[in-house]
């Protein structure tokens, strides 16, 4: 119960790494607040976060737009009085094409909705995590971190590099108020990421790549799972990992050395 008495927000905690966050820092003796687009999966979370003995706040917003995240987070000001974890998750893969096929438009809703919706987050997080100090977490990905062969991929790799570079700013502007800034980098994780992923044309842009024996060199192929990356989280969200700072973490079972 290491979380005891902390007060945590999770982005996107309906579903994936987001909700196998929220509920394994409930475990260790968080209230979370939750903040998404779906209703009722967030719902469906904050009821499993409940049962467990804990607080939930379902907040529901668009990571993007700052009206929505200004009234969820003075809903949390309210409700918690403070924040001590904040975990930036939500995101979206976006429309994966060729560059000369991929439209300013799809190009700037992957920007606004990963980047944007990261820095909102965090932005807003700020004076709440103020008061105590705190960690923030932020997902990225092996993609536009280690690995750079995703085909189509370059908006969604452009954004989780951003959120490194990002983070190591914030990392070091934040650390006189005892604020901590890490990223998780995932790699292949049975998540439904994939269902906002809108495809055109992709094997226009894909560069020939065999790996016969998988790209999951330490599961033989088998993706990871969404509760081994919530793992990483509560590491992260506690005080032992309290002199981490401005550091990227791949979990990927080895796949970004590899491809």
């Amino acid at each position: 119960m290491e979380l005891t008495g902390k007060k945590a927000l999770v982005t996107g905690g309906g579903s994936g790494i987001g909700k196998a966050a929220a509920l394994a820092m409930a475990d260790a003796g968080a209230d979370v607040a939750l903040i998404g687009r779906t209703e009722s999966e967030l719902q469906e979370t904050g009821d499993a976060i409940k049962a467990k003995g804990r607080k939930a706040l379902v907040l529901i917003a668009d990571i993007s737009d700052e009206a929505a995240m200004q009234i969820a987070f003075d809903t949390i000001a309210e409700q918690f009085g403070q924040l001590d974890v904040v975990f930036a998750n939500a995101g979206i893969n976006g429309t994966w094409a060729p560059i000369e096929k991929l439209s300013y438009e799809d190009w700037n809703k992957t920007v606004s909705i990963n980047l944007g919706g990261t820095f909102l987050t965090v932005h807003l997080a700020v004076p709440l995590l103020k008061q105590h100090g705190g960690s923030v977490i932020i997902t990225a990905s092996i993609n536009g971190t280690r690995t750079f062969t995703t085909a189509g991929a370059s908006a969604y790799s452009t954004t989780k590099a951003g959120q490194v570079a990002f983070a190591q700013m914030a990392a070091l502007e934040l650390a006189k108020h005892r604020i901590r800034v890490n990223v998780i980098c995932p790699g292949a994780i049975e998540s439904q990421i994939s269902d906002n992923t809108n495809m055109v044309d992709r094997e226009e842009a894909r560069v020939p790549a065999n790996y016969p024996e998988g790209t999951i060199p330490l599961t033989g192929g088998e993706p990871g799972k969404s509760e081994q990356v919530a793992d990483l989280v509560c590491f992260l969200a506690s005080d032992r990992s309290s002199h981490i700072s401005g550091t990227p973490i791949w979990i990927d079972g080895a796949q970004s050395l590899l491809v």
